[in-house]
């Protein structure tokens, strides 16, 4: 389908398309209600104006709390500050810069030639994908965290990673999941940036125990160890290697831990070839995807982990696979098992976004670098000058390191490089149940009869 070549016509469709979408989140997905928001809040204002525990608040006619590392609830303190309303517009406004900065990294320099047109028709696709939507909804952290990882992922690939790792350090210090990205750099051996993202992540930590010692000693010895305080393990939003068994029921822990050293076994392969090849983007979407399948939970709303996967697959030549499964994931087809998975339909379909992650970390395509510039010292000279008319072309002398990419062995030198870290190296009701898509609602997110929030 080929774009309306007027600008009258893509304003048409445009007006189409973003009614369409809205129509869509105004009716088909309940909303959130800003549940979890909703619990950082009540959390805080216990904590600070109350004189309660981090651990010990609840939201009222649930059963469910704060379950981040201390250091999360102290970044938080500012919400003490002001109303909830005020928190709310605060973490639109926060997930929507997050969300930009996401696209930027992901997207490149190259977004800009599609113009006011693409923008909005981006923006309309983004609206659709289901992760995305209960980040909004819920007032989640996740995006947030995401943009601190590709932040880090764009200085390593385009060489200023004298600073890489901070982002990952702090985003492994408010929530344990982005700690995957530390295996990351030792995976690819850049130790100081692993250096710097233990360090960040230490002393965050740290921070946390001089401002609330009670609440870290705490977590760290009973609250971390307490799935229970998440949720249900078979809630059906629990879409992680974990959920699967646990639907399944097989409780026991020494199946998962070995499903978890295989994942890890072959996204350590897959991450060390394309750090090898010089794709980071693919090594960042590679260790997102492994960690939303390792985690014991990884509520749907978690798995905007996944994005870069699409566009690794789009800036590899899969559009439509892209397509395909970024429709999957629009869907929130795994409702329609939110009351039975049994059998083999409930096995296959419940678990639609685990197969969609697992797809994508086995066959996610690997070795395709953006053109960005390289890290000092692998790259070559771009300002040789050509050779004359009357003599031939100068072969490259072979003590003198070239270009990896196939444009770069032409013989011809090109006279500049492409932008630095391009894409990685390129009012409805409030339904009062907090998470799912098309349930009549309920008062308790995580029971087994009402969707899960984090």
């Amino acid at each position: 389908m080929r774009a309306p070549a007027t600008d009258r016509g893509r304003l048409l469709l445009l007006g189409c398309l973003v009614t369409a979408v809205t129509l869509f989140t105004a009716t088909v997905p309940l909303l959130r209600d800003w549940f979890d928001l909703r619990v950082y809040y009540g959390t805080v204002d216990s904590w600070i104006h109350h004189g309660g525990r981090v651990y010990d608040y609840r939201v009222p006619g649930t059963p469910y709390g704060f379950t981040y590392p201390p250091f999360a609830a102290v970044i938080m303190l500012p919400m003490a500050l002001v109303g909830l309303r005020t928190a709310i517009a605060a973490a639109l406004l926060l997930n929507l810069a997050a969300l930009a900065v996401v696209v930027r990294v992901l997207a490149g320099p190259g977004w800009r030639r599609h113009g006011w047109y693409g923008v909005v028709l981006g923006a309309c696709v983004l609206a659709l994908f289901e992760p995305l939507r209960d980040t909004f909804s819920f007032g989640q952290v996740n995006l947030l965290l995401l943009a601190l990882v590709l932040t880090d992922g764009r200085l390593l690939a385009s060489g200023r990673g004298r600073w890489a790792g901070v982002g990952i350090g702090l985003a492994a210090a408010v929530k344990l999941t982005p700690a995957v990205f530390i295996g990351l750099l030792l995976v690819a051996r850049r130790w100081r940036a692993a250096a710097v993202a233990t360090g960040v992540a230490l002393a965050a930590t740290a921070l946390a125990a001089l401002v609330a010692p009670d609440a870290s000693r705490f977590y760290w010895t009973r609250a971390l160890w307490d799935t229970g305080r998440v949720g249900r393990l078979d809630y059906v939003s629990n879409q992680s290697l974990q959920g699967v068994l646990a639907r399944l029921g097989l409780e026991s822990k020494a199946v998962w831990a070995a499903l978890v050293v295989v994942v890890l076994s072959v996204w350590a392969r897959r991450a060390r070839r394309a750090v090898g090849a010089g794709d980071w983007q693919a090594a960042f979407a590679l260790t997102g995807a492994a960690a939303c399948l390792v985690s014991p939970v990884t509520w749907v709303h978690h798995l905007v982990w996944l994005l870069p996967s699409f566009a690794v697959l789009i800036r590899a030549g899969q559009p439509r696979v892209a397509g395909a499964l970024y429709a999957v994931l629009c869907t929130s087809v795994v409702w329609l098992w939110f009351d039975d998975a049994s059998g083999i339909d409930g096995f296959l379909g419940s678990n639609t976004y685990t197969w969609v992650t697992l797809g994508l970390l086995l066959f996610l395509p690997v070795g395709h670098p953006s053109t960005g510039r390289r890290p000092a010292g692998h790259s070559a000279s771009a300002t040789a000058a050509p050779p004359s008319r009357a003599a031939p072309p100068i072969t490259p002398a072979s003590d003198q390191p070239g270009p990896s990419s196939p444009d770069a062995v032409t013989g011809t030198a090109t006279g500049s490089a492409a932008a630095p870290g391009a894409g990685l190296g390129r009012a409805r009701n409030a339904s009062s149940e907090p998470t799912g898509s098309t349930r009549p609602t309920a008062s308790k997110p995580q029971s087994s009869s009402a969707r899960a929030s984090s």
